[in-house]
Formats: C-alpha cells, sequence, structure tokens
C-alpha cells in the first residue's frame, strides 16, 4: 500500500482571520467543519471558512490539532514539518462511545462529512462502517488489525466516497438503497421499499427519504443512531435539527421521515454532516419531537 500523501496547506494561502502561530488555515477552506469538531480548542468559525482561533499549546492540543490536519478534506490546515503527521494519522480511529469510533480521513468528494466505525466480534457480524471515509493506508491497516470491516452501510448518495475501495480491500457487503443508485454503483445490498431492514439482530436500517430521495439512518442496538444528512445536532440551540438549505429531494418528505423515527429508541444520534447529540432517551425524544415541530413551521 502506498503511503499516506497528505495535502497540505500553503502559507501564500493563509487566511488573514488566523491567529498568528504555526497553525492556519487556507484559502481552500470548505467550510465543512471537520477541524472545529475534532480540536474546537483550536479551530473557530468566522463566518464561511475556518480559521485557528487559538494556537494549541500542550500535548493534547497539538494531538488534536494534528488530527484535524489529516482528517481535512481539502489539506487546507498548515503546519511546520516539526510536527509530526503520525500524532494525527494514529489517532483514528477515535473513540466516542463504548464500540464507536469516528474514522476521521474525511474525503472531498463527500465534502467532509464523517463517517463512522462500530467494533463488534466476528461472531456478532464483525465491523461496520458508516459511510465511506477516504481510503487512506494509516486508516485501512487500523481497520485490518481489528478485523476488517464486515458491512459497509451508506446513507445516502454523497456520502460513498471511496465505497468501491473499501469493498475491493476487505469484501464487505455494502447496502444503499435503490432509489439512491445502489444498484447503479454496484453493491451488494441494493435495497428498497418503505420498510425498515434487518441487516443483524443489532441493526436495523430505516428508510428517511428527503435530503435525498433513497436516504436511510441506521440504528444499532437501539442506542446509537447514525443518520448520515438527515438529523443532527445544533450546538447554538442545544437540539436536533435538519438542513433545510441542504434538502435535495423533498422537505415534506423528509418531515415524514422524521416522524417515523417516533417508533424508536435512542440516545446518541451520530450524523454525517453536523453535531452529533447525545441526551438521555426522554431527552432525545423531547428534542426529536421539537425539530419536527419546527420543521413542520418551515416552509
Amino acid at each position: 500500500m502506498a503511503p499516506l500523501k497528505i495535502s497540505m496547506a500553503r502559507e501564500a494561502l493563509r487566511l488573514p482571520e488566523n491567529v498568528p502561530g504555526d497553525f492556519y488555515v487556507d484559502r481552500t477552506c470548505i467550510d465543512c467543519d471537520a477541524c472545529r469538531q475534532i480540536a474546537p480548542g483550536t479551530f473557530r468559525d468566522h463566518g464561511g471558512a475556518s480559521s485557528v482561533g487559538s494556537q494549541p499549546i500542550g500535548d493534547a492540543d497539538v494531538r488534536r490539532a494534528m488530527m484535524a490536519l489529516v482528517a481535512c478534506p481539502t489539506g487546507s490546515i498548515g503546519a511546520p514539518r516539526s510536527f509530526s503527521r503520525r500524532i494525527g494519522t494514529e489517532a483514528f480511529p477515535d473513540p466516542v462511545s463504548e464500540n464507536v469510533y469516528s474514522c476521521g480521513f474525511r474525503a472531498a468528494s463527500s465534502f467532509g462529512a464523517e463517517s463512522w466505525l462500530i467494533r463488534r466480534p466476528a461472531a456478532q457480524g464483525g465491523n461496520v462502517l458508516v459511510d465511506s471515509p477516504r481510503f487512506a493506508p494509516p486508516l485501512v491497516r487500523a481497520l485490518e488489525r481489528i478485523g476488517g470491516v464486515s458491512v459497509l452501510f451508506l446513507t445516502h448518495r454523497d456520502d460513498v466516497a471511496d465505497h468501491a475501495r473499501f469493498a475491493e480491500r476487505f469484501g464487505c457487503r455494502r447496502f444503499l438503497r435503490s432509489e439512491d443508485g445502489g444498484a447503479r454503483l454496484g453493491v451488494e445490498e441494493a435495497w428498497s421499499g418503505d420498510a425498515p431492514l434487518a441487516i443483524d439482530p443489532d441493526l436495523t436500517a430505516i428508510p428517511t427519504p428527503g435530503h435525498t430521495r433513497g436516504h436511510a439512518v441506521l440504528l444499532y442496538r437501539d442506542t446509537h443512531l447514525f443518520t448520515g444528512d438527515h438529523l443532527a445536532g445544533s450546538p447554538n440551540r442545544k437540539r436536533l435539527t435538519a438542513f433545510r438549505d441542504a434538502c435535495w429531494y423533498s422537505w415534506r418528505e423528509q418531515i415524514g421521515s422524521m416522524k417515523r423515527l417516533r417508533d424508536y429508541r435512542f440516545s446518541w444520534v451520530l450524523p454525517g454532516h453536523g453535531r452529533l447529540h447525545h441526551a438521555p432517551e426522554a431527552e432525545m425524544r423531547a428534542s426529536l419531537e421539537e425539530c419536527i415541530r419546527w420543521m413542520e413551521r418551515t416552509p
């Protein structure tokens, strides 16, 4: 496997909003929010792009900043060569909750969408990738060390990225609804219809058309809901939200799909875009209801 080639930011394109210091963001930033999620103490939103708001101090801050650097889908984060890239590359997959991890290594073709890993023993069906990260050698090797990938669940057509390379490497079963081109993309399980799909006893795929016609979410153990671009946390509103301006198919359909989630239990929302949200089940349900009411008021 070829060594990882990390696209590097250019000092000549350094954004003026960066504070002085070693780390910076350049003008190629696409405002995907990845760096702000991974290292919020270092990176900030200054309107339409990210920039360094505070230079990292101490090993922990440097580690998170380097994780953001290697995860950046456009190579828009710069730092001196004296900072080892291995600090960032070896940090992924990054633990989030129990046996759920963030994959990092986001792909530009998915506009920097997050992908997730569920670690499961082979006897329980093996490891699961939710949406495709970049096919980066350090991540691939890390996945090989923990047993590879058995299932690759693709929530929708926007975030498929390097799915074919992961399938070729690991021989995993891919799931993508037919309405979003599953058969055209050659996935093994191009499923369709309005009914939920039981992939394994602990994995249920739920159709949620709206953002795209064939969008779906994945529920793991009645606790973790992987939501693609359907539902996410809002750090400003401190509740769940949907993306009206990024609804490519039907807002009315998306409201109906959101109501369908009332039938399920979960305490984690892990999106492809937007922020993850964690709350006790009762609070999560109340937040979902508030989100639905807001959506119904939004034309």
